[in-house]
Formats: structure tokens, sequence, C-alpha cells
């Protein structure tokens, strides 16, 4: 069986990493002279913990998975761009990927000077998984999945998903960043199961810390190894730390921002669904919708003149004549359909 480890660029399996004195000591009450920092100043004058130990055990407590089996980066895109180049080598390997879904898997591939196949939704948004595999060959070395997907919005099936873990020899990575607006589960628990499965998640979403730009890996000890070893040393600061632990304390406030977004989410789709500019709305999993407008651009542009801001995706395989609309608040919301009932076209 091929393991994580034969898939690693060679000169990745030989790096000898950066190590400083804290990655030995893990301990607060001390005299820190080791890394030249200021004495004197306030919280932010010492370097932050480069293992983010307190964090990772507390998100393992509510993902309920080990803290060995979480990488913490600044964002979802710095796990993308490590897996990339752990196991990719420039201008040699390829990565698999779905399309339409998120564009940073294709911009970080481009980046690293990775070919990066594509292969096209059905109708019904979801995966031709014969076709995925036939792309893969004896090069390719990543697959990246995205359920529920952006900006299709829908599930995967989970039983195609289980199908490519079964079939594909490479790193398959599935990125559920919008996980908790759904009832769908979340892969997390099939780590155990397959070795090579990546799980991304995001504090962005649900949690409502875009800002502080905090994304999470879940996956073997073995893939959690590389990539910590292959990450700049302090890439979590401590003041995104702090907040994030300080957020993650009050879960209950996430469930109730979660339940509102979603009954403010049937709310749009309802009274959207009455305007008779709205051609159709994709059935949404994620906390967002998906609306088609006969003039799409026209509708954009009336927007953003009206200083709601929305995404233009019309010109995307399988989503032309669509606009994203992400749910905001309910006050956000009812500006939003206020100045779609007042458009008249040209």
């Amino acid at each position: 069986m091929i393991t994580p480890d034969d898939l690693l660029r060679d000169n990745i399996r030989d790096l000898q990493p950066y190590s400083s004195a804290r990655d030995e000591y893990s301990g607060e009450d001390a005299i820190f002279l080791d890394a030249n920092e200021n004495p004197f100043g306030s919280v932010a004058n010492r370097y932050p913990d480069p293992q983010q130990l307190k964090l990772k055990v507390k998100i393992g407590q509510i993902k309920n998975i080990h803290y060995e089996n979480i990488f913490l980066g600044n964002g979802s895109d710095e796990a993308i761009d490590l897996l990339i180049r752990a196991f990719c080598e420039p201008g040699r390997n390829n990565i698999v990927a779905m399309k339409p879904t998120y564009g940073m898997y294709k911009v970080c591939a481009d980046i690293n000077r990775v070919e990066y196949r594509e292969v096209l939704l059905d109708e019904h948004y979801q995966l031709n998984k014969e076709a995925l595999l036939e792309c893969v060959d004896p090069d390719t070395r990543l697959m990246f999945l995205c359920s529920p997907n952006n900006p299709t919005s829908n599930n995967l099936y989970q039983e195609d998903i289980l199908y490519l873990l079964e079939n594909f020899e490479g790193i398959l990575v599935l990125d559920e960043a919008y996980i908790d607006f759904t009832d769908q589960p979340s892969f997390v628990a099939q780590l155990r199961n397959f070795p090579k499965l990546v799980v991304l998640q995001t504090l962005s979403k649900a949690w409502g810390m875009a800002g502080i730009r905090l994304g999470m890996a879940f996956a073997s000890r073995e893939i959690i190894r590389v990539l910590s070893k292959i990450k700049y040393p302090y890439n979590v600061n401590i003041l995104t730390q702090e907040y994030a632990l300080k957020m993650l304390a009050h879960e209950e406030e996430k469930v109730k921002a979660v339940r509102d977004i979603l009954q403010e989410r049937e709310r749009l789709l309802l009274e959207l669904d009455k305007l008779d500019l709205v051609e159709q709305i994709m059935p949404s999993q994620a906390n967002f919708l998906m609306v088609r407008f006969a003039k799409p651009r026209e509708v954009f542009h009336y927007l953003m003149n009206k200083k709601i801001i929305v995404r233009d995706r019309s010109k995307v395989p399988l989503c032309e004549g669509y606009l994203r609309l992400t749910v905001g608040s309910a006050g956000e919301n009812t500006l939003l359909l206020k100045a779609l009932q007042e458009f008249k076209y040209c």
C-alpha cells in the first residue's frame, strides 16, 4: 500500500526543519532568553507558541479528535499551499480536481508550477468519479474536493467521496469550509480509516472569525508532521491564538449564529423566489445562495451602486447567469430584498 511518505518530494523527506527552543519547552512560567525578544512590553512582545498547543487541544475537544491530528495555518489557504509544496514536484507531478470549485486550489498549483487537471461536475453538480480517476496517472499526487461546494452550494454524494478514497492512491483533500451549515456529517470521523485523507475546515464561516485568518487541517499524524515540518516557525500569531481561544470558549454563540443564518437562508430563498427577475435558485447547504438572473451583470452593478456587494459567478462553468449571495443579518437581507424588488431592467 502506498503511504504518505512514499508520495513526499525527496527534498521534503530529507529536510531539516527550523527549530527553536520553544519547540522543546512548552511551559509559560520561565525566563525566556532564547529568542532575542524585547523583555519589555505587552503580551505581544514574545513570539507565539509555534505548535499552538493550547489552541489545538481546545479544537480537538470540540471536534473530538486528538490535537496531534490538527494543523493550524493562516487560513485554509496555507494548508492548501503546503500540501502542494510537500507532495508535488514542480514541473513533474500533477493535481486532479473538480470544476467549478474554490479557486485557490488552482492558484496555489499555478504558483508552485504544478499541473492542475480539472473535471467538470455533472448536470446535478455532482462528481464524475470515473472521469476524475481517468485523469489520474503515476505522477498524480493530490485530489481536491469541496463539500458543501463553493460556488454550487450543494453537498457531494458521500458514497462518491468514499469511492474515490478507496480507489485513489494519492492524497485526497476534502474541503469542508461550509460543513456547519449542512446536515451532512464531517469526514473527520473517517480519518482513522483513510491515512491519506486530509479534511480542511475553517473558523471564518460559522465561527465568525474570518478576520483572524485561522484555518484547520485534520489528517493522520504522519501528514500533520509533514505540514508542521515545512511551515514557517511562527505562522499563527499570538493575537490570533488568544482571540480564537476566547471565542471557542463560547460555542453556544456559534450554534446560535448558525441557527440564525439557516433561518435567514430559508427566508431569502422564499422571498427571492417571488421576484420576476429571479430565474432559478440552487438548493443550498452553505451560508450562501446561488441565484440565476436574466441579466446578472446589470443586477450585480445595480446592487454595487446600492453599496450591496455580491459575487458575480455568471461566467463560471455550470454557473452561467448566477450571482452568489451570502446570507447576511436579518437587516442586511431585508435591504437586499428591497433593492431587488425595486430593480428595473433598462
